[in-house]
């Protein structure tokens, strides 16, 4: 069977404006091939077993030729791939997407455009500045900003520009002294508003807006550069009244997230709540225990427990998993009382319908066991499912205590390598501003998947933990914790980090 080619544009930088269709078509890809503007959070919607090529262009590296990856396109199709090939903005908007898809028709290659939000409309809009304005304008034109205003064969028509509604230029930075010098040459007023907005639709925005003739020395002066877009027309004077959009505290800050995917989503939709961008580069995986005996032999034995204690969610799901598959009912464990660490742990027991013990709020085995000393009992049976990577510290604790501790494995963990390529480049590229580890877990396997040089690529940015235990074991590991949430939770490891970069003052 053959492949298939989707052209897909990713939008102008905020990840939630890629269409639907351009989500979907991505979760089904087989091969994602994606360039340097494309943000990559974007690459969350792929699975996990997709193959991520970078072809963008890098400080020091050149990017491959257009025929390389009009050749790489071919290639994979004919392999009976699905290959998604993600451009920023829309491909067929100064995105070189026609020169691909004309390989890709000459070479027999079924293809679909999915067309994406192009900056041209979307970092004006961002800015408060619409484009056409029945008071001001009926017209705009979008125009390349990198052909030389000066060349003889110029496409542009710069008379027709100079005197007909809203323009808009991108990729006009190289050549901006010279465009505002060539509209006002064809009779474009000086006073003519005009606006560079940098990053638009990201945390990262800036503009400055300037009358055309002062234009240059202000983006010099506020130090704008690539990506921008120039907007030059009556309507650029409504962004000052039309600006709406306020980033929140995590504004401009790309977060590498390193849960388990099928967990990453709850963090990363919280980041982005406060303006920041999540890019989910899984470095762990749950997978069910590779003997299911020992919690099989528990749940045979399910009314001689008093307590069952749950030290994670994944434990809770794992647990009621094997017990749906044994076609077993809770209520076995009538005698049994339920406890949780954490506040994540107990809602997910509280959501399958179990009443939990009524114990002070912990959030880490410590913290537990001190709570289950004044309830638990000598000659008490506990039951434990748990990871099997779990530290001991709760079951000696309350071996310790006279119980009677059955402590079976009821999920594993272990190393996800499928985004590692994908958190080193970011890392090495400095696209990351923060990495949050959620548990020891996620340290250990995202040091032991970036070697010798773990400590300086994380040295580079802002770690978050999520609480002592697993700021220790990065510290155990050589790499440094800057923030650790007071909760030990989710939301509180956002609010953490959200406060730590909220203090910098860098919220520019």
């Amino acid at each position: 069977m053959g492949g298939k080619v989707y052209l897909v544009g990713g939008g102008p930088g905020d990840p939630g404006l890629i269409t639907l269709k351009g989500a979907e078509v991505l979760a089904r890809a087989d091969v994602v091939v994606y360039d340097r503007l494309v943000n990559p959070a974007l690459l969350n919607h792929a699975r996990p077993e997709a193959s991520l090529i970078f072809v963008g262009k890098e400080p020091g590296k050149h990017a491959l030729s257009q025929e390389e990856i009009n050749s790489l396109l071919v290639r994979y199709a004919r392999e009976g791939k699905v290959v998604v090939r993600l451009k920023g903005g829309d491909p067929f908007v100064f995105g070189r997407g026609g020169e691909e898809a004309e390989a890709l028709s000459g070479a027999g290659i079924p293809f679909e455009v999915v067309p994406g939000v192009t900056a041209a409309i979307a970092a004006p809009a961002y800015a408060g500045i619409p484009l056409t304005h029945r008071n001001y304008v009926a017209s705009f034109t979008v125009a390349t900003g990198s052909e030389d205003p000066e060349k003889e064969d110029s496409n542009l028509n710069w008379e027709s520009m100079a005197n007909n509604g809203t323009l808009v230029f991108l990729m006009g930075m190289a050549h901006l002294e010279t465009i505002v010098q060539k509209l006002q040459e064809k009779g474009m007023p000086g006073s003519t508003p005009a606006a560079v907005i940098q990053w638009g639709t990201t945390g990262r925005q800036r503009q400055v807006t300037a009358p055309l003739k002062d234009l240059v020395r202000e983006v010099e002066e506020a130090g704008l550069t690539n990506p921008a877009v120039v907007v030059v027309g009556q309507v650029v004077k409504l962004s000052r009244e039309l600006a709406w959009f306020t980033p929140g505290p995590l504004k401009g800050k790309r977060v590498l997230v390193t849960r388990a995917r099928h967990q990453a989503s709850r963090l990363s939709r919280a980041l982005a709540a406060l303006g920041g961008e999540a890019v989910e580069c899984p470095v762990i995986r749950i997978d069910p225990p590779e003997d299911w005996g020992p919690l099989d032999r528990a749940l045979d034995r399910a009314g001689t427990y008093d307590w069952v204690v749950f030290t994670s969610v994944n434990g809770v799901e794992h647990f009621f998993r094997r017990l749906r598959e044994k076609k077993k009912d809770i209520r076995a464990f009538a005698k049994a009382r339920f406890v949780a660490l954490g506040p994540a742990t107990a809602e997910v027991l509280r959501e399958k319908g179990l009443e939990v013990a009524d114990l002070p709020e912990a959030y880490r085995a410590e913290e537990l066991v001190e709570s289950l000393r004044l309830w638990v009992r000598p000659g008490e049976r506990v039951l434990l499912p748990r990871a099997d990577l779990a530290r001991k510290l709760l079951e000696e604790a309350l071996k310790a205590l006279g119980c009677e501790v059955e402590s079976v494995v009821a999920y594993h963990i272990r190393p996800a390598q499928e985004r590692v390529a994908l958190a080193r480049r970011l890392l090495e590229a400095g696209e990351i501003d923060a990495v949050t580890f959620t548990s020891s877990s996620t340290v250990r396997f995202l040091v032991e998947a970036l070697g010798e040089e773990a400590g300086k690529l994380l040295g580079r940015v802002t770690v978050a933990s999520i609480g002592p235990v697993t700021s220790q074991t990065a510290r155990e590991l050589g790499i440094k914790v800057d923030v650790e949430a007071k909760e030990y939770t989710i939301p509180g490891l956002v609010a953490a980090l959200a406060a730590h970069f909220g203090s910098e003052g860098g919220l520019n």
